[in-house]
């Protein structure tokens, strides 16, 4: 058995895929559909392109959507620096949910409300603030 992808469905495409590459990951793959009225954009982390996360467009909208998207569970990246990576999310509008007190894991959403797990390779980082004393935002 081979893992392929991960798929998720997207309302703003161009949302999404702009904070996809926030976090690193560049477009692999796409194929539009226009008998089907949608699109399949793949991407991975430049180092991985075998294991990208397909974001599904669906040209005419998609009432499908859930407002929630807990029962999914969450997308996993390991990061270089996880103060740095929330500092620039942050730093383009992106909430940090579950900010890296630890200085090991970090939770966000994407614009479609997909939670995020950001893991710091390695050792964990030392607690810095404003990390360290920062509250939760809203839930991851």
């Amino acid at each position: 058995m081979k893992y392929l992808h991960t798929m998720v469905r997207v309302k703003d495409l161009e949302a999404s895929m702009a904070f996809f590459r926030l976090l690193g990951l560049e477009e692999t793959k796409r194929m539009d559909n226009e008998k089907g009225r949608f699109s399949l954009i793949f991407m991975a982390p430049p180092n991985q392109p075998d294991c990208p996360v397909e974001l599904t467009y669906n040209w005419d909208g998609d009432d499908a959507l859930p407002s929630d998207s807990r029962h999914f569970g969450h997308l996993a990246y390991g990061v270089d620096n996880i103060y740095d990576t929330c500092a620039h999310l942050a730093a383009n509008g992106v909430i940090i949910n579950r900010p890296p007190r630890d200085g090991h894991m970090a939770f966000v959403r994407s614009p479609d409300n997909i939670s995020i797990e950001l893991l710091q390779n390695g050792d964990a980082l030392a607690p810095q603030e404003p990390w360290a004393s920062m509250e939760n935002t809203g839930h991851w």
